[in-house]
């Protein structure tokens, strides 16, 4: 988060890399306010501009030093401010974007008018879910770098609590393993996810102390 500060490249792509892991939760808060999604969709458009533009995260202290509540909190003053002033937003204006327009289903899901839970609420789990996807990403590309993205595949699936996620004698057999090599080559995956799970958090956070309780958060949001 403190590397998306300042007028440097590296800012630049830190500050894009936020906005790509928070448009879900930015625009699924849009739609739950009534808004058509093309409306929606340039709403986000917007509101990604005008951070790109006015680069003030310094402000994240003020809100605890936690980034998700940060974009909330000017979000909601953003769409109060564009009421006000009834303008159409304009889409892009020479800034790279974040691409909106082809949603896949799941990602649909929680945006549209069936979903009855609060905008907060929406916000908070599109937040969450972006934030395990950042993780699976990193982490397949590392098993992809060692050429093991086949195994991956595999092993990630007992990260959920599916009722059809192979077992360790289905793995075992399929790989040509023993079943106590894929159970230590399962657990070396879990150790990683967490770590990579405490770094992306980290990103999102002002102060170390920090991390703890916005984990805890995450794992509320994803229980409630």
């Amino acid at each position: 988060m403190l590397a998306a500060q300042g007028p440097s490249p590296a800012a630049e792509e830190a500050l894009e890399k936020l906005c790509r892991a928070y448009w879900r939760p930015i625009y699924g808060f849009v739609r739950r306010q009534g808004v058509g999604p093309e409306e929606a969709k340039d709403l986000t458009q917007g509101f990604f501009a005008l951070l790109l533009e006015r680069r003030d995260l310094n402000a994240v202290r003020q809100e605890k030093g936690r980034l998700r509540s940060y974009l909330l909190t000017s979000l909601k003053n953003f769409l109060t401010n564009e009421r006000n002033r009834a303008m159409a937003i304009k889409r892009g204006e020479g800034q790279r974007l974040i691409p909106l327009e082809d949603l896949h289903e799941r990602e649909r899901m929680g945006f549209e008018p069936a979903d009855t839970s609060a905008a907060d609420q929406i916000y908070e789990r599109r937040w969450a879910l972006s934030v395990l996807d950042q993780v699976l990403a990193r982490l397949g590309d590392e098993y992809r770098a060692a050429g093991n993205l086949r195994l991956f595949d595999e092993l990630q699936k007992s990260l959920t609590d599916e009722p059809d996620r192979p077992s360790p004698a289905d793995t075992a057999r399929d790989f040509g393993m023993t079943e106590s090599a894929v159970r230590q080559a399962s657990y070396r995956l879990r150790l990683r996810y967490r770590q990579l799970l405490r770094e992306e958090i980290a990103h999102t956070v002002m102060l170390p102390g920090d991390i703890e309780d916005e984990l805890r958060h995450l794992i509320a949001v994803l229980e409630a």
